[in-house]
Protein backbone atom coordinates (compact mmCIF):
# COMPACT_ATOMS: atom_id res chain seq x y z
CA UNK A 1 0.00 0.00 0.00
CA UNK A 2 2.84 2.40 0.82
CA UNK A 3 4.47 1.76 -2.57
CA UNK A 4 1.11 2.35 -4.25
CA UNK A 5 0.73 5.69 -2.39
CA UNK A 6 4.24 6.75 -3.34
CA UNK A 7 3.48 5.78 -6.93
CA UNK A 8 0.41 7.99 -6.88
CA UNK A 9 2.59 10.89 -5.67
CA UNK A 10 5.02 10.22 -8.51
CA UNK A 11 2.12 10.04 -10.94
CA UNK A 12 0.81 13.39 -9.72
CA UNK A 13 4.26 14.88 -10.15
CA UNK A 14 4.38 13.59 -13.72
CA UNK A 15 1.01 15.18 -14.42
CA UNK A 16 2.10 18.51 -12.91
CA UNK A 17 5.25 18.50 -15.01
CA UNK A 18 3.27 17.72 -18.15
CA UNK A 19 0.85 20.55 -17.41
CA UNK A 20 3.60 23.06 -16.73
CA UNK A 21 6.35 22.16 -19.19
CA UNK A 22 5.14 19.43 -21.52
CA UNK A 23 5.98 15.78 -22.00
CA UNK A 24 9.75 16.26 -22.26
CA UNK A 25 9.99 17.75 -18.77
CA UNK A 26 7.83 14.98 -17.33
CA UNK A 27 10.09 12.34 -18.81
CA UNK A 28 13.09 14.02 -17.21
CA UNK A 29 11.57 13.24 -13.78
CA UNK A 30 12.75 9.65 -14.26
CA UNK A 31 16.08 10.74 -12.84
CA UNK A 32 14.39 11.81 -9.61
CA UNK A 33 12.69 8.47 -8.92
CA UNK A 34 13.74 4.86 -8.62
CA UNK A 35 13.18 3.17 -11.97
CA UNK A 36 10.65 0.72 -10.48
CA UNK A 37 8.79 3.52 -8.74
CA UNK A 38 8.60 5.52 -11.96
CA UNK A 39 7.24 2.45 -13.74
CA UNK A 40 4.61 2.13 -11.00
CA UNK A 41 3.77 5.83 -11.48
CA UNK A 42 3.12 5.26 -15.16
CA UNK A 43 1.02 2.24 -14.23
CA UNK A 44 -1.06 4.45 -11.94
CA UNK A 45 -1.57 6.90 -14.77
CA UNK A 46 -3.08 4.09 -16.82
CA UNK A 47 -5.73 3.65 -14.11
CA UNK A 48 -6.94 7.22 -14.71
CA UNK A 49 -9.46 7.66 -17.54
CA UNK A 50 -7.87 9.19 -20.60
CA UNK A 51 -10.35 12.06 -20.55
CA UNK A 52 -8.91 13.16 -17.19
CA UNK A 53 -5.39 13.31 -18.60
CA UNK A 54 -6.19 15.76 -21.38
CA UNK A 55 -5.73 19.47 -20.77
CA UNK A 56 -8.86 21.30 -19.62
CA UNK A 57 -10.13 24.11 -21.87
CA UNK A 58 -8.43 27.46 -21.87
CA UNK A 59 -4.83 28.60 -21.52
CA UNK A 60 -2.51 28.53 -18.53
CA UNK A 61 -2.91 31.76 -16.60
CA UNK A 62 0.75 32.76 -16.54
CA UNK A 63 1.11 32.07 -20.26
CA UNK A 64 -1.99 34.12 -21.12
CA UNK A 65 -0.91 37.10 -19.01
CA UNK A 66 2.63 36.99 -20.38
CA UNK A 67 1.30 36.89 -23.94
CA UNK A 68 -0.72 40.00 -23.14
CA UNK A 69 2.50 41.80 -22.16
CA UNK A 70 1.68 42.06 -18.45
CA UNK A 71 4.95 40.53 -17.29
CA UNK A 72 7.26 37.56 -17.70
CA UNK A 73 5.95 34.08 -16.91
CA UNK A 74 8.31 33.84 -13.95
CA UNK A 75 7.13 37.16 -12.51
CA UNK A 76 3.48 36.24 -13.02
CA UNK A 77 4.01 32.90 -11.26
CA UNK A 78 5.36 34.84 -8.26
CA UNK A 79 2.27 37.08 -8.33
CA UNK A 80 0.09 33.96 -8.32
CA UNK A 81 1.97 32.52 -5.34
CA UNK A 82 1.56 35.84 -3.53
CA UNK A 83 -2.20 35.78 -4.08
CA UNK A 84 -2.22 38.96 -6.13
CA UNK A 85 -4.20 37.51 -9.07
CA UNK A 86 -7.89 36.58 -9.11
CA UNK A 87 -9.88 34.84 -11.81
CA UNK A 88 -13.61 35.49 -11.73
CA UNK A 89 -13.26 36.73 -8.16
CA UNK A 90 -11.36 33.70 -6.86
CA UNK A 91 -7.70 33.80 -5.81
CA UNK A 92 -5.76 32.04 -8.57
CA UNK A 93 -3.53 29.05 -7.91
CA UNK A 94 -0.59 27.78 -9.95
CA UNK A 95 -2.02 25.63 -12.73
CA UNK A 96 -5.12 27.81 -13.13
CA UNK A 97 -6.38 28.26 -16.68
CA UNK A 98 -8.39 31.04 -18.29
CA UNK A 99 -10.74 31.00 -21.25
CA UNK A 100 -12.47 33.69 -23.28
CA UNK A 101 -14.75 35.77 -21.09
CA UNK A 102 -12.95 35.10 -17.80
CA UNK A 103 -12.38 38.18 -15.64
CA UNK A 104 -8.81 38.55 -14.40
CA UNK A 105 -7.62 41.10 -11.85
CA UNK A 106 -4.14 41.90 -10.54
CA UNK A 107 -4.12 43.63 -7.16
CA UNK A 108 -7.91 44.02 -7.60
CA UNK A 109 -7.49 45.92 -10.88
CA UNK A 110 -9.08 44.41 -14.02
CA UNK A 111 -6.62 43.61 -16.82
CA UNK A 112 -7.19 43.05 -20.54
CA UNK A 113 -5.55 39.64 -20.78
CA UNK A 114 -7.08 38.27 -24.00
CA UNK A 115 -4.00 38.52 -26.16
CA UNK A 116 -3.36 39.07 -29.83
CA UNK A 117 -2.47 35.40 -30.10
CA UNK A 118 -5.94 34.48 -28.81
CA UNK A 119 -7.61 36.86 -31.24
CA UNK A 120 -5.51 35.64 -34.17
CA UNK A 121 -4.44 39.19 -35.04
CA UNK A 122 -0.82 40.20 -34.53
CA UNK A 123 0.09 43.76 -35.40
CA UNK A 124 3.39 45.64 -35.22
CA UNK A 125 3.52 49.41 -35.28
CA UNK A 126 6.50 51.60 -36.13
CA UNK A 127 6.57 54.97 -34.37
CA UNK A 128 8.94 57.89 -34.96
CA UNK A 129 9.58 59.02 -31.39
CA UNK A 130 10.36 62.72 -31.08
CA UNK A 131 12.59 64.23 -28.42
CA UNK A 132 10.87 64.97 -25.12
CA UNK A 133 8.54 61.97 -24.96
CA UNK A 134 9.01 59.29 -22.31
CA UNK A 135 8.63 55.56 -22.97
CA UNK A 136 5.93 54.81 -20.42
CA UNK A 137 2.14 54.74 -20.26
CA UNK A 138 1.85 57.25 -17.42
CA UNK A 139 4.48 59.74 -16.33
CA UNK A 140 4.28 61.06 -12.74
CA UNK A 141 5.93 64.29 -13.90
CA UNK A 142 3.22 64.86 -16.50
CA UNK A 143 5.53 64.70 -19.51
CA UNK A 144 4.13 63.52 -22.86
CA UNK A 145 4.41 59.76 -23.42
CA UNK A 146 4.94 57.67 -26.53
CA UNK A 147 1.50 56.06 -26.11
CA UNK A 148 -0.50 59.27 -26.47
CA UNK A 149 -0.41 59.50 -30.28
CA UNK A 150 -0.77 55.82 -31.16
CA UNK A 151 -3.78 54.50 -33.09
CA UNK A 152 -5.89 51.80 -31.47
CA UNK A 153 -4.53 48.25 -32.01
CA UNK A 154 -6.68 45.77 -33.96
CA UNK A 155 -6.84 43.59 -30.82
CA UNK A 156 -5.46 43.68 -27.27
CA UNK A 157 -3.22 46.60 -26.35
CA UNK A 158 0.06 48.05 -27.56
CA UNK A 159 3.22 46.75 -25.86
CA UNK A 160 6.41 48.72 -26.41
CA UNK A 161 9.43 46.79 -27.69
CA UNK A 162 12.41 48.17 -25.77
CA UNK A 163 12.78 51.78 -24.73
CA UNK A 164 14.27 55.07 -25.85
CA UNK A 165 15.19 57.68 -23.26
CA UNK A 166 13.58 61.10 -23.25
CA UNK A 167 16.51 62.68 -25.13
CA UNK A 168 16.65 60.01 -27.86
CA UNK A 169 14.51 60.07 -31.00
CA UNK A 170 13.85 57.59 -33.78
CA UNK A 171 12.27 54.20 -34.40
CA UNK A 172 10.24 52.62 -31.62
CA UNK A 173 8.27 49.41 -32.22
CA UNK A 174 4.98 48.40 -30.62
CA UNK A 175 3.08 45.13 -30.89
CA UNK A 176 -0.06 43.60 -29.43
CA UNK A 177 1.68 40.22 -29.11
CA UNK A 178 3.40 39.88 -25.74
CA UNK A 179 5.37 36.78 -26.71
CA UNK A 180 6.76 38.55 -29.78
CA UNK A 181 7.69 41.63 -27.74
CA UNK A 182 9.49 39.46 -25.20
CA UNK A 183 11.46 37.59 -27.88
CA UNK A 184 12.51 40.77 -29.68
CA UNK A 185 13.77 42.29 -26.43
CA UNK A 186 15.41 39.22 -24.92
CA UNK A 187 19.24 39.33 -25.01
CA UNK A 188 19.41 35.78 -26.40
CA UNK A 189 17.73 36.97 -29.62
CA UNK A 190 20.65 39.37 -30.28
CA UNK A 191 18.48 41.71 -32.34
CA UNK A 192 20.57 44.43 -34.00
CA UNK A 193 19.90 48.08 -33.16
CA UNK A 194 21.36 50.78 -35.39
CA UNK A 195 21.75 54.42 -34.34
CA UNK A 196 22.89 57.70 -35.80
CA UNK A 197 24.95 59.40 -33.11
CA UNK A 198 26.64 62.79 -32.82
CA UNK A 199 29.47 63.09 -30.30
CA UNK A 200 31.44 66.06 -29.10
CA UNK A 201 35.01 66.32 -30.44
CA UNK A 202 36.63 63.99 -32.96
CA UNK A 203 37.45 60.48 -31.67
CA UNK A 204 40.84 59.09 -32.60
CA UNK A 205 41.23 55.83 -34.54
CA UNK A 206 42.49 54.25 -31.31
CA UNK A 207 39.27 55.28 -29.52
CA UNK A 208 37.12 53.77 -32.25
CA UNK A 209 39.13 50.56 -32.12
CA UNK A 210 38.59 50.42 -28.35
CA UNK A 211 34.83 50.77 -28.80
CA UNK A 212 34.87 47.88 -31.28
CA UNK A 213 36.92 45.69 -28.92
CA UNK A 214 34.76 46.55 -25.93
CA UNK A 215 34.90 48.53 -22.70
CA UNK A 216 33.85 47.76 -19.15
CA UNK A 217 30.61 49.46 -18.02
CA UNK A 218 28.93 49.38 -14.63
CA UNK A 219 26.76 46.44 -15.68
CA UNK A 220 29.34 44.47 -17.64
CA UNK A 221 31.34 44.35 -20.85
CA UNK A 222 29.92 46.14 -23.90
CA UNK A 223 30.99 47.06 -27.41
CA UNK A 224 29.77 48.23 -30.80
CA UNK A 225 29.53 45.57 -33.50
CA UNK A 226 30.10 48.22 -36.18
CA UNK A 227 31.06 51.91 -36.25
CA UNK A 228 30.87 53.85 -39.52
CA UNK A 229 31.95 57.51 -39.77
CA UNK A 230 29.32 59.70 -41.42
CA UNK A 231 30.42 63.32 -41.08
CA UNK A 232 32.53 65.66 -38.99
CA UNK A 233 32.71 69.36 -38.14
CA UNK A 234 34.93 71.48 -35.95
CA UNK A 235 33.27 70.43 -32.69
CA UNK A 236 31.33 67.26 -33.50
CA UNK A 237 31.53 63.93 -35.29
CA UNK A 238 28.69 61.79 -36.66
CA UNK A 239 28.69 57.98 -36.71
CA UNK A 240 26.39 55.09 -37.48
CA UNK A 241 26.75 52.48 -34.74
CA UNK A 242 25.30 48.98 -34.45
CA UNK A 243 24.99 46.77 -31.37
CA UNK A 244 22.95 43.64 -30.66
CA UNK A 245 21.58 44.35 -27.20
CA UNK A 246 19.54 47.07 -25.54
CA UNK A 247 20.84 47.83 -22.07
CA UNK A 248 19.78 51.10 -20.47
CA UNK A 249 21.42 54.10 -22.22
CA UNK A 250 24.10 51.75 -23.54
CA UNK A 251 25.10 53.85 -26.57
CA UNK A 252 25.57 56.96 -24.45
CA UNK A 253 27.48 55.08 -21.75
CA UNK A 254 29.83 53.46 -24.26
CA UNK A 255 30.84 56.82 -25.70
CA UNK A 256 31.10 58.36 -22.25
CA UNK A 257 33.44 55.55 -21.16
CA UNK A 258 35.97 56.66 -23.79
CA UNK A 259 35.60 60.38 -23.01
CA UNK A 260 33.03 61.55 -25.58
CA UNK A 261 29.64 63.01 -24.75
CA UNK A 262 26.70 62.13 -27.00
CA UNK A 263 24.93 65.32 -28.07
CA UNK A 264 22.33 63.74 -30.38
CA UNK A 265 21.05 60.18 -30.77
CA UNK A 266 18.51 58.68 -33.18
CA UNK A 267 17.58 55.03 -33.63
CA UNK A 268 17.45 54.15 -37.33
CA UNK A 269 16.75 50.42 -37.25
CA UNK A 270 15.52 47.63 -35.00
CA UNK A 271 16.25 44.19 -36.48
CA UNK A 272 14.91 44.16 -40.05
CA UNK A 273 12.69 47.22 -39.46
CA UNK A 274 14.12 50.55 -40.68
CA UNK A 275 12.78 54.00 -39.84
CA UNK A 276 10.97 55.16 -43.02
CA UNK A 277 12.35 58.40 -44.44
CA UNK A 278 8.83 59.77 -44.92
CA UNK A 279 7.65 58.98 -41.37
CA UNK A 280 7.81 62.28 -39.53
CA UNK A 281 8.44 62.63 -35.79
CA UNK A 282 5.26 61.87 -33.86
CA UNK A 283 3.78 59.70 -36.63
CA UNK A 284 3.09 55.96 -36.51
CA UNK A 285 2.56 53.35 -39.22
CA UNK A 286 1.55 49.68 -39.19
CA UNK A 287 4.19 47.34 -40.59
CA UNK A 288 3.25 45.40 -43.74
CA UNK A 289 2.18 41.78 -43.28
CA UNK A 290 5.37 40.43 -44.92
CA UNK A 291 7.57 42.23 -42.38
CA UNK A 292 5.39 41.14 -39.46
CA UNK A 293 5.68 37.54 -40.69
CA UNK A 294 9.46 37.91 -40.75
CA UNK A 295 9.46 39.10 -37.14
CA UNK A 296 7.17 36.25 -36.10
CA UNK A 297 9.28 33.52 -37.70
CA UNK A 298 11.23 31.93 -34.77
CA UNK A 299 14.24 30.96 -36.88
CA UNK A 300 14.49 34.21 -38.81
CA UNK A 301 17.51 36.44 -38.10
CA UNK A 302 16.20 39.65 -36.58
Amino acid sequence: MRLFSRSLVAAATVLEAQAAWGDNAALCLRDGYHRDLFADALWCLRLIPETQLTDPPGERLQKALAAAGLGSRRAIEEWIRAGRIRVNGEVAQLGARVAAGDRVTIDDRPVAWESAAASGVTAVLGYHKPLGEVTTRHDPQGRPTVFERLPAPPAGRWIVVGRLDVNTSGLLLFTNDGALAHRLMHPSSEVEREYLVRVRAQPTPETLAELRRGVQLEDGWARFDRIEPVNASDGHAWFRVVLHEGRNREVRRLWSAVGHEVSRLTRLRYGPVTLPEDLRAGQARLLPAALVSKLLAPASPV
